[in-house]
């Protein structure tokens, strides 16, 4: 049985792609804030034959973060499928550790978090790290920003820097860690509380569906013949192309020791 561990899974489309895996077999770890919402998840999977546990975390928090990280590694469980889904749009302010919020919980959150478990990735275990084309939206990232509470108006642009995280993380891990298939996924614009309700209405003839959302995370989760890529950039149940500033590898190295020291580690 393939074990899945899921941030962000106890709505939208971690929610979607949760119940989706456990129907194809997977053993569901449940990752989220809402212990109530995780427990009521894990429960509708286990009414249909799978397997599922709950796992509180706040990706906001660092402390929080490490604390989820060393609970899980108590059971002993090798970890499939990582899928960073959790996520933030149009959020104001800092967190607790003084970082822009979209930044920490989009990107540095996952990457604390992933460097915590990487002692349960066996090789062959896939990373998916869901992104979003608005990562096409910025040209790159200052550095100062992310320690700050944003300026943009609807914060769009500090969404797309912590989408832009998203991928250019994808393409070092793979760099790094070549023995583990990491992809990078735009699951398209769902129809879930991370868009405004401003643009939910305006644009809900458009919108797709969580599930329809989750199609790409299950794909990249489960198809044989993605097994043999990692670094890659996927749109549509298929690989695209990111943004020239997603492709750049010095940005991406940066990115990488710039949340290293932020979060006090060092990635084996």
């Amino acid at each position: 049985m393939q074990t899945t561990f899921i941030t962000g899974a106890t709505s939208g489309i971690g929610r979607a792609a949760a119940l989706d895996l456990s129907r194809k077999g997977h053993h569901i770890f449940v990752a989220g804030r809402s212990r109530d919402r995780g427990a009521h998840l894990v429960t509708e999977i286990e009414r249909s034959g799978g397997l599922a546990s709950f796992h509180q975390v706040d990706l906001s928090s660092l402390e929080s973060v490490r604390a989820a990280a060393a609970e899980f590694r108590e059971r002993g469980v090798t970890i499939d499928v990582m899928v960073n889904n959790a996520g933030v749009g149009m959020a104001k302010g800092v967190t607790v550790d003084g970082f822009e919020k979209h930044f920490a919980v989009n990107h540095l959150g996952h990457f604390l978090l992933n460097h915590e478990l990487q002692s349960t990735f066996r090789d062959g275990t896939r990373v998916i790290t869901v992104a979003s084309s608005v990562h096409k939206r910025v040209d790159g990232i200052d550095f100062d920003q992310v320690t700050s509470k944003g300026r943009s108006f609807f914060r769009l642009d500090e969404y797309g820097v912590s989408k832009l995280a998203n991928v250019l993380y994808t393409a070092e891990l793979a760099r790094r860690h070549p023995a583990w298939n990491t992809y990078a996924v735009h699951p398209g614009f769902v129809n879930t509380k991370i868009l405004p309700g401003w643009l939910r209405l305006l644009r809900s003839s458009r919108l797709l569906t969580p599930e329809q959302g989750a199609a790409t995370i299950v794909y990249c989760a489960t198809d044989p013949d993605l097994a043999g890529e990692t670094g890659h950039y996927y749109a549509r149940g298929a690989r695209a192309e990111p943004s020239p500033a997603a492709q750049d590898p010095d940005l991406a190295a940066e990115l990488w020791t710039r949340s290293e020291q932020w979060c006090g580690i060092r990635w084996q």
